[in-house]
């Protein structure tokens, strides 16, 4: 019972985990841009994420363009766009396969089934969490590393925006949850044998009694072959004369 409670509980930090990845690679503020020095008193604000940079001004209004080219990007850009992406589709198997290996459900085969499809999805949420904590780490650096650029302007200077903590939580979330999936079924507990090769109850019942019936016919049939001498339970006179 406490390993059901358990999968359970790591299922549902894996559908966090995937829930906040996709959020994560839709978002566009990946970074912002940072109040420091002159521009705190702009009147405009930029983000950029891996698909479009958005542009907010004091007026209310705003505006996105969407990357159409992917080769003039950078590399740690076109990374973590592939890496979020297979982040996703990894952690979606993961979901397809822990919903076959949960114990609290009937689908999915026998124990020794289930169990393999339970650490089957336990490494592809440990995998999708790497692919996510990758990008986030990188995009992260680069981000740091031209703020703390003397020869950037500081209006070209951003800092990490929600997406990037959005992807990390979420990462977390899929490891913690794959692990749990992969330790409450690596053992298997002594005395418990898989029943999933063993005919149902109705058929060993009827497989009994045809056993009994053929006994019976075989009783029978030895009964009736006997001769009437061999049924003599008494003795002749002539055979103390």
């Amino acid at each position: 019972m406490a390993s059901t409670g358990m999968q359970i509980f790591a299922f549902v930090l894996a559908l966090l985990g995937i829930m906040g990845a996709m959020v994560a690679t839709l978002l566009p503020n990946w970074k912002v841009s940072a109040d420091v020095g002159s521009n705190i008193i702009t009147a405009i604000s930029q983000m950029q994420g891996l698909w479009m940079d958005c542009t907010w001004y004091s007026t209310g209004m705003f505006s996105c363009t969407l990357k159409y080219s992917v080769l003039s990007l950078p590399a740690y850009l076109q990374t973590a766009r592939t890496t979020m992406v297979l982040s996703c589709v990894m952690a979606a198997m993961g979901l397809c396969l822990a919903s076959l290996g949960l114990k609290c459900t009937r689908w999915g085969g026998g124990r020794r089934s289930k169990r393999h499809a339970a650490i089957a999805s336990g490494g592809c949420f440990i995998a999708a969490g790497f692919l996510c904590l990758v990008p986030a780490s990188w995009f992260t650096k680069e981000v740091i590393t031209n703020f703390l650029d003397h020869s950037v302007h500081e209006s070209n200077k951003f800092e990490p925006g929600g997406a990037v903590y959005v992807a990390f939580l979420s990462a977390g979330f899929l490891f913690v949850g794959g692990s749990i999936f992969c330790v409450s079924c690596s053992g298997k507990r002594p005395g418990h044998q898989d029943m999933i090769l063993l005919p149902p109850p109705d058929k060993l019942l009827l497989q009994h009694q045809q056993q009994l019936l053929q006994q019976q016919d075989q009783l029978q049939h030895q009964y009736c072959s006997l001769s009437p001498l061999d049924n003599k339970t008494g003795y002749s006179l002539q055979d103390y004369v």
